[in-house]
């Protein structure tokens, strides 16, 4: 059961942080002309919103899981419980960074943009770039404590 649990934990993880890789490598918005700035985050929230939400709650439960799993582990019982850490972080990072900029975002007209529409988008690829930091510090945890040693496991 801990290997089928860690399995879909890192699954799960590399799906996060991987998407969240991609937007950053392929989709840096500052390039972007104004109004295909708007077009192009319009679809990529509507299109990947809810996909990201399922994958960051859903790691960070499998991360909760494998850490009791494996609490007679005491380092990976604790390296588990900091890589759930980072996973509530980018919620966190998400639900009060980005959100807020999204929700006014997804409201935007491309030829009626607000004055502060650049700073905006400043500020959420900042945020942007910081939470997919935090799911790859805690992909690279959860990897590490699949990786190392098995005889460390106890069951």
């Amino acid at each position: 059961m801990i290997k089928i649990i860690g399995f879909v934990n890192i699954i799960l993880a590399a799906l996060l942080a991987g998407t969240s890789f991609g937007i950053w490598i392929g989709f840096n918005p500052m390039n972007y002309s104004p109004s295909t700035y708007v077009e192009q985050q319009q679809n990529l929230l509507r299109s990947l919103n809810t996909l990201m939400i399922i994958l960051v709650f859903t790691a960070t439960l499998t991360t909760i899981v494998s850490a009791i799993l494996q609490r007679k582990n005491k380092k990976t019982f604790i390296t588990l419980l900091i890589a759930a850490g980072f996973f509530i972080g980018c919620i966190l990072i998400t639900r009060f960074g980005n959100v807020p900029i999204q929700n006014n975002m997804l409201t935007w007209i491309t030829n009626s943009l607000p004055a502060n529409w650049a700073v905006l988008r400043a500020d959420w690829w900042r945020f942007h770039k910081m939470r997919t930091i935090t799911e790859l510090i805690a992909l690279c945890l959860i990897v590490w404590t699949s990786i190392k040693n098995e005889s460390t496991i106890v069951y």
